[in-house]
Order: structure tokens, then C-alpha cells, then sequence
């Protein structure tokens, strides 16, 4: 492998390489039916030009339904013009010829990954440099902003690390493109071409435009639930009106995780490369089943064929909702935010509401009640509104904040919006913590709005969860912080300890505070990868949610034990010792000393 083949490879042209290839990939990671299903397709949407047949950008985006309100269209065939020049990226924009489109299905899908054995890094790149820009001037104006703030790293007004001097995260021009070379070497070209044949433009000088990612994260968001054959037209209502700007603002809150767009005009690579793989693992997964509708031909129908089973009509049975209950954190865009960084196969059509503040009521005995029994994983939601200058505060709210350390953070952006939202995927049983902390190391703590962001467990402690009702000293409900003492607190232990990276809830569900010590380099969970400061958000709850992972046997299992708890209760309150004289009966337990002036047996009724 990547030896040239002299005599052969001088009289091969970049077309026969590409076509090679192409036929290499058509072969090797689609079924004989999809390939023919593809080229079915192709012919039918294609258009003529002397004789070359190929897709334009509305033929495209109309074939994928692409709605237009998102104005994405564009974006999209940036893309697939870039992808469909593959492995000669000098050469892109390609037109999307036969060939072309192969090249972008089998990328787009992730199949290239059947002959290709590279990482998701390697398209990672691919994917940054087909909806980059080469602009000069706007590299130049990225690079005196990293200069000037390269004196003020602290400074919580810079917002991202990434942004700081010393970009090294982009390659050197002269570095190979992996999947590029991998593709080569599997048609044992590798060495017959060098790097500037190969490449068009380093991610040097190369920057995503925000208003363009802004489009295509709105996009992602929409089809990240999409399953195989569904078409785009389905999810039409949720591109209007309400549904509109909330997809709107959750694609602000994911753009926020990559830059302040009140101060860089695009994303680099190095911010790309940074946030990606810890925030947003599964992003681009969405692609996978919207490009394979190019592998399913609506001229073929397989409940045609002699002796075929017959077709089950989708509109007899339809699937299940995406979200079986409706909350008032989680809707269908924050569902598919989730999706970017937990696998969708746990959250799509098998999400519970188990508990609701606004329903059960802000308590932590109704949190117990509606949550204890869930035996597999939970994700907790709390959204609230900043608290203003606490000089201010009275009452409950002047109380909360006396528990706690005096602020000495800022809030963890300058966005303007007072709103938060935090969150927690706890994969272990909710249950009363006395002396030490349940979950595990593969929970995660997260950050929805204003800004996204993830921190993953580290190895420096294991306070993960508490929660703890009276007479402990701190009751209430921690995440990241060392588990509250038994009895009285002592003149020294007044305040509530917060660890680095936590999020508290207090025990009456009024007030939360998320505290982010990027100084002290974690606890339980590990600094944010992006925003290198410190930070914290005092709020006022909003709500309150827990929603359940799993189906119908979870909810099986949960609904027994809620049934088998009420026959307890009620037995307990109908206490009778059977001989038809309640006050005979009464009179037995109080000698037992079961109930009497101050023990309650229940009613004897």
C-alpha cells in the first residue's frame, strides 16, 4: 500500500482517480438496491448540459425539503460542492455530477467509513473547510483580537479560550489531510500526488461565517430526530410562528458555545476543533438519515414484488411522539440540543416526565414521590432568572443568599439574557444521601442557555449528587459538592460550601447558584473547556423538571411500585385488629403504645 505504480498512474487523470473512487465507494458502502435507488434518483432530479448531467442547488434542496424560511439551501450546497470535489478539495466547488454525488452520500452518511477506517476528527475537518470562507482582512482582524486579548485571559468580557493568542490548533499548511490520504492510499495512489494536488486552502485564514452556522445549527436542530425514509415535510409546524423562535433561540444559545458573536465574525478551526468533541459529539449525526434519502427510490415499491409482505401503512399506526409529555424546560429543540451530546437512541420517543414543579409542586417531598422509583437513568432541567444586586434582596431571597459565600464572580457571559438554564444526566437511582454522594463518573453536568456548555466528571472526587432534607446543616439538592453534615452547624459552617464546579438547589426549590472556579481546576466535574474563567449564576428557579430515560417497561416497573406504596399507605392509615370493636381496638394499641397523645396509628375508621 502507498506505492505509485509507475507507467500507470501518469496516464490516469484526476477524473479517472475521482471516478475510481467514486465507483470504489458505490461498491463497497451501499447495498445493490440503494445503489440503484441512488442512480434511479440521480437521472430522475439531474439536469443537462451538453453531456454532463448534474444537480443544482434548488434540485437539491427541494429534494430534501429544505425549508425555505431557514434559508439554509445555500450552506447546504456549499457544502456538498466542496465534499463532491473529493479527494482534489483545489479543485472544489465541484459540479455535482454522478460521480460528485457519491462522493457526498457516502461522506454525509458516514459510510466512507466501511474502506476509510479514520476517526470522526478526519471529517471533522472536512466538514469545517466545506462551510469555511477564505478571507484575508477577516483573518487578520481574528488575529489582532487574540493579540489584544491575550493580556486579559481572566477577564470573563473575552468569553472564550480559544479566542486567546497562540492559535495552535490549526495545522501547518503544509500538514496532510488524513481522510484525503486515506482515500489515496486505498486506490494505492497515495504517493503520487503531493499535498498542494490534494488541498485547497489550510484552515489558516478559514473562518465558518456566524450567520451561516446560525442557519445550518437551526437545520441540525430540526432533522437531529430524523429516522430513515422520514421526510423533512413532516416537521413543518415547527418552522412556524412560536416554535419558530424558540428553534431560533436554541440555535443561539449552541452558536454561543463557539464564539461571542458581538465580537468575531466567524468561527475558526481552532474554535471548531475545541468545542466540538466534548459539546457537541453527535452534531452532525442528523446528515446520516437526511442524505440517505438520495438511497431510497420513490419508483420502487417493495410491497409490489410477488410474495413480499404486505406494507404496514404509516398512517394507520403511527410512531410514537418524539416527547411523550410536555414540559416547560424540554420541547422538541431542546430535545434535539440534548441530542447533540447524549445519544438520541436514549432520548427520542422514550423520555417520562416524572416530576414537574409546576405540576407536583416546588417541594422536595414531591421530587422524592414522583422520582425515587425511576430505576434508570434521569436528566434533571432548571431554568431560572438571574438574581439582581443582592443589596436589594429581602426575605427568602436575602436568606438564601446569607447561606452561601459572597459573590466573586461575574455571571458567565454578558449576553444580556437573564435567563438560565442548567441540567444533569444521572444515570444511578435517586435516594436520600447521610454521609456520602451517589452517581458515577458517567454523569454529566450541563449548561443549556444562555450559553451551551458540558463538564464531564473528573478523577479529583466523587461528590457527585446529594439530596438531603433536614436536620442536616445545608438541605437541599447539590450536584458537585461534598455531601451536608447531620445536626446543627457549627458558627464556622453557616455558609453552604460550594464546590468548584456545582450546581446547587435549595431545599424549598426558590433559589439555585452554579458555580464555575476555572482557578481551582475542578472538583467532581472538570472546568469548561471554552469559557477559561471564573464564573457564577445566581438565580431564581423558574422550573423544575425530571424527565425519565427509558420505555414503557421502566414506567411499568415505576407505576408498581407507586401502586404497591399506596396499598402500604393505606393499610397503615386502616389499622383494625379485627375484633368489630373500634374502640376495644383503640384502646389494645394505645396500651401497645402505637398510638396515643403523640403517635398517630391512622385512622381507626
Amino acid at each position: 500500500m502507498g506505492q505509485s505504480h509507475p507507467g500507470g498512474v501518469e496516464h490516469r487523470s484526476r477524473e479517472e482517480i475521482a471516478a475510481e473512487l467514486a465507483e470504489k465507494f458505490a461498491r463497497k458502502c451501499f447495498e445493490p438496491l440503494e445503489l440503484y435507488s441512488f442512480k434511479d434518483n440521480f437521472k430522475s432530479l439531474a439536469d443537462h448540459e451538453q453531456d454532463v448531467r448534474y444537480l443544482k442547488e434548488d434540485t437539491i434542496a427541494r429534494f430534501l425539503e429544505l425549508p425555505d424560511i431557514l434559508g439554509v439551501s445555500p450552506v447546504i450546497f456549499q457544502m456538498v460542492s466542496y465534499i463532491g470535489a473529493f479527494p482534489f478539495l483545489a479543485d472544489a466547488p465541484a459540479v455535482l455530477g454522478f460521480e460528485q454525488m457519491i462522493n457526498v452520500v457516502a461522506i454525509m452518511t458516514e459510510r466512507y467509513t466501511k474502506i476509510l477506517a479514520k476517526g470522526d476528527a478526519t471529517r471533522r475537518k472536512l466538514l469545517f473547510k466545506s462551510l469555511a470562507v477564505y478571507d484575508r482582512k477577516v483573518s487578520e482582524i481574528e488575529r489582532r483580537q487574540r493579540a489584544e486579548s491575550a493580556g486579559e485571559a481572566a477577564s470573563h468580557a473575552q468569553g472564550f479560550a480559544v479566542d486567546e493568542a497562540g492559535d495552535e490548533l490549526e495545522e501547518d499548511a503544509a500538514d496532510d489531510d488524513e481522510l484525503v490520504l486515506a482515500a489515496l492510499d486505498s486506490l494505492d495512489l497515495v504517493d503520487a500526488f503531493k499535498t498542494g494536488d490534494m488541498h485547497a486552502a489550510t484552515t489558516h485564514g478559514a473562518m465558518i461565517p456566524a450567520d451561516n452556522f446560525r442557519r445550518l445549527l437551526m437545520l441540525l436542530i430540526l432533522i437531529a430526530p430524523m429516522e430513515v425514509k422520514q421526510n423533512l415535510s413532516t416537521y413543518a409546524p415547527r418552522v412556524a410562528g412560536e416554535e419558530l423562535e424558540s428553534l431560533r433561540a436554541t440555535a443561539e444559545n449552541i452558536l454561543s458555545a463557539f464564539l461571542n458573536v458581538e465580537k468575531s465574525p466567524g468561527i475558526t478551526f481552532a474554535q471548531f476543533n475545541a468545542v466540538i468533541p466534548l459539546n457537541f459529539p453527535y452534531l452532525f449525526n442528523g446528515f446520516n438519515a437526511l442524505f440517505e434519502h438520495f438511497l431510497f427510490s420513490k419508483n420502487l415499491d417493495l410491497s409490489k414484488r410477488k410474495n413480499s409482505a404486505p406494507r404496514i401503512d404509516e398512517h394507520v399506526i403511527p410512531p410514537p411522539p418524539l416527547l411523550h409529555d410536555k414540559g416547560r424546560i424540554l420541547n422538541l429543540n431542546v430535545l434535539s440540543q440534548l441530542s447533540f451530546f447524549i445519544p438520541g437512541n436514549e432520548l427520542f420517543r422514550r423520555l417520562r416526565l416524572l416530576y414537574s414543579g409546576a405540576d407536583a409542586g416546588f417541594s422536595m417531598g414531591s421530587f422524592e414521590t414522583k422520582v425515587f422509583n425511576w430505576r434508570a437513568p434521569t436528566i434533571l432541567l432548571v431554568s431560572g432568572t438571574r438574581l439582581g444586586d443582592p443589596s436589594e434582596s429581602s426575605g427568602s431571597e436575602s436568606n438564601f443568599l446569607e447561606s452561601i459565600p459572597p459573590k466573586r464572580f461575574p455571571n458567565g457571559n454578558s449576553s444580556g439574557q437573564d435567563r438560565v438554564t442548567f441540567g444533569a444526566l444521572v444515570r444511578q437511582p435517586w435516594r436520600h444521601t447521610n454521609k456520602e454522594c451517589f452517581g458515577g463518573d458517567d454523569m454529566i453536568l450541563f449548561q443549556l442557555g444562555p450559553t451551551h456548555d458540558i463538564f464531564t466528571t473528573s478523577a479529583i472526587n466523587k461528590d457527585y449528587v446529594t439530596f438531603s432534607k433536614p436536620p442536616v446543616t445545608h438541605p437541599g439538592i447539590t450536584i458537585g459538592c461534598s455531601p451536608p453534615k447531620s445536626g446543627q452547624a457549627s458558627r464556622h459552617e453557616t455558609l453552604r460550601p460550594l464546590g468548584p464546579v456545582s450546581l446547587v438547589i435549595d431545599s424549598s426549590f426558590e433559589f439555585g447558584v452554579f458555580t464555575h472556579n476555572y482557578t481551582s481546576r475542578g472538583g467532581a466535574f472538570s472546568t469548561s473547556v471554552t469559557r477559561k474563567f471564573d464564573f457564577q449564576e445566581r438565580f431564581q428557579i423558574d422550573d423544575i423538571e425530571v424527565w425519565g430515560c427509558g420505555g414503557d417497561a421502566e414506567a411499568k416497573i415505576q407505576r408498581e411500585r407507586w401502586e404497591w406504596e399506596a396499598r402500604e399507605a393505606e393499610a397503615r392509615r386502616r389499622i383494625n385488629l379485627g375484633t368489630g370493636d373500634v374502640a376495644a381496638d383503640r384502646a389494645l394499641l394505645e396500651m401497645a403504645g402505637l398510638v396515643g397523645s403523640n403517635r398517630s396509628g391512622g385512622s381507626m375508621a
